[in-house]
């Protein structure tokens, strides 16, 4: 089969995670249930932020960035998928293809950072509590911010210049209810090796290494917090990290669990149907853990929460 230049095609084809109707019909109420929640509830937590000058702090700061992320991503996946369910086409364009690639890659690189971010920040508040003001200060805040989102970008741009290259051949169809980077790879007639070698790289050094920065903020918080000779002082140490702690266990969690059932597994259905766990689970459970555990969140949302039925 000859391969074409990818200007030859207009579209690709997003099977998406059922041919059933039936089934189509759960999954378009079950995602857009999750949608809304997802919004709803990071918006709510953006909003609280905002508004509450006591949360006006670096953790608060950075959770209402991650909250920002959760929207965007969710926001790049889930309505085409909804709008695909409902009007029974499975078509999306090449340009919205690729850029649905270069956005999910660069919010799911930014949620990563960021967590990376917060974790350095619960690091120097319960290691170095007598500086944390001073080390934590709004520049340095709005630097580690600012270097998230351009390293972010940077390792997208890089990805997705590989896949601008690539030319396609006849089949079109993705076996996922997005366009994720490895199936579009697969489909590609030229010769992937740089693209594969290029995705591996820049995963290894833009997830890992700020994996590595967590489990070295943690494992420093760990040892200074066993250094407390008081029960109740090691409770609220660990308790300031407890969401933290819970949100990069259901990230990481997740995106290892795609990588091990696309590694094993036959079915990319299946394995579309395993990335449901990094690309829309953790985004809308995060708000519920943060607002759950977290007693100024709590009364943030309730004093947000009246005010808004006030203006209603």
């Amino acid at each position: 089969m000859e391969a074409k230049n990818k200007t030859g095609f207009s579209q690709f084809f997003l099977l998406g995670l059922s041919d059933d109707p039936a089934q189509e019909s759960f999954i378009f109420s079950l995602f857009l249930f999750i949608y809304i929640v997802t919004i709803l509830g990071n918006l709510l937590i953006v909003m609280a932020v905002s508004s509450e000058t006591h949360l006006h702090t670096p953790m608060y700061f950075f959770l209402s960035n991650l909250s920002f992320a959760d929207i965007c991503l969710s926001t790049t996946t889930i309505p085409k998928m909804l709008v695909n369910i409902q009007a029974q086409d499975k078509n999306i364009t090449y340009t919205g293809c690729l850029a649905q690639v270069c956005f999910v890659w660069d919010f799911a690189f930014l949620e990563n950072f960021l967590l990376a971010v917060m974790a350095y920040d619960r690091y120097v508040a319960i290691c170095h509590p007598l500086n944390y003001t001073i080390i934590m200060n709004p520049h340095l805040c709005g630097l580690l911010m600012l270097l998230s989102l351009l390293t972010s970008a940077v390792s997208t741009i890089l990805v997705n210049l590989m896949v601008l290259h690539l030319s396609f051949c006849k089949n079109m169809e993705i076996p996922h209810f997005f366009c994720e980077l490895a199936q579009v790879i697969k489909l590609s007639c030229s010769d992937t090796l740089i693209n594969n070698v290029l995705t591996y790289v820049t995963t290894f050094i833009f997830c890992i290494i700020p994996l590595c920065g967590i489990i070295f903020s943690y494992t420093k918080i760990v040892s200074s917090v066993l250094k407390i000779s008081s029960v109740t002082g090691r409770f609220k140490a660990f308790s300031t990290c407890g969401s933290h702690l819970l949100v990069v266990s259901l990230f990481y969690g997740s995106g290892l669990g795609v990588y091990i059932s696309s590694a094993v597994g036959d079915s990319p259905r299946k394995t579309a149907v395993v990335s449901v766990m990094y690309s829309v689970v953790p985004q809308m459970m995060n708000p519920f853990i943060y607002s759950l555990r977290n007693k100024d969140m709590k009364e943030a949302f309730k004093k947000f929460i009246s005010r808004l039925a006030s203006l209603l």
